[in-house]
């Protein structure tokens, strides 16, 4: 049983938008590329291809930032850097952040999964998972050619993964790392199929703050006031 009294949606639609995303470099809000605290990570070397330098970029931010279980998709990247610890979403921000800061554009598709697809995380809390989660993941232009995230982190890709339980020390920042996401079906078996957890699409959108500012985060603004301060310290496994 997940819970709708948690979101700010309280069960109605969130409809898709359809207009194109290009993406981009600047700072914003969120990936606040320009802030101090960006200056003690390695910059992309010259030559370096990108996808290289995002691969790395991917391996020191997980060696950097502890998983965690915060709440607050709209946290500045810098802030997450500062703290060492953050949530998947918070930690692919940081990535993003670096991206832009390398001249790399990205964007986001804005992916309403349910809430079921949490459940082995949060075993003893199952009736306040939200009925519907609204996740940001993020694509990189490379080579003219827009990339997913996992395809990008995963390289050359795995022949047969192991599947992705969202259980245990492996978050979904890590399994995007070891295999290509397929979030469509897809009878690709070099895949990490989690098609089953999507509602649907809401669209690409330029950054994450113009998909949260048009949609809301997952949770009402109380509720992550009063879980964050618990949550954001508690380690996923």
């Amino acid at each position: 049983m997940t819970c709708t009294l948690v979101t700010p949606w309280l069960g109605r639609p969130l409809s898709p938008r359809s207009e194109p995303a290009r993406g981009g470099v600047d700072a914003t809000a969120i990936l606040d590329w320009g802030a101090p605290v960006f200056e003690l990570l390695p910059t992309r070397a010259a030559g370096e291809a990108s996808s290289d330098h995002l691969r790395a970029t991917h391996r020191t931010v997980g060696a950097r930032i502890g998983a965690v279980y915060g709440l607050d998709d709209t946290q500045p990247a810098s802030s997450t850097l500062r703290r060492g610890l953050g949530s998947c979403s918070q930690r692919l921000a940081v990535i993003e952040a670096c991206a832009r800061r390398a001249g790399i554009a990205t964007r986001v598709e804005g992916l309403v999964l349910r809430g079921e697809f949490w459940y082995p995380r949060f075993r003893y809390l199952r009736p306040f998972v939200p009925d519907r989660v609204l996740l940001a993941w993020p694509s990189f232009l490379i080579d003219d050619a827009w990339l997913d995230a996992s395809v990008v982190f995963s390289g050359t890709g795995c022949a047969a993964p192991q599947p992705f339980t969202n259980s245990g020390e492996e978050t979904l920042f890590d399994a995007a790392a070891r295999a290509p996401i397929s979030w469509a079906p897809s009878g690709d078996p070099g895949c990490l199929d989690l098609s089953g957890a999507v509602v649907h699409s809401v669209g690409m959108f330029d950054s994450r703050d113009e998909l949260f500012a048009a949609y809301g985060q997952t949770l009402r603004r109380p509720v992550r006031v009063a879980l964050d301060p618990l949550l954001r310290r508690r380690h996923a496994s």
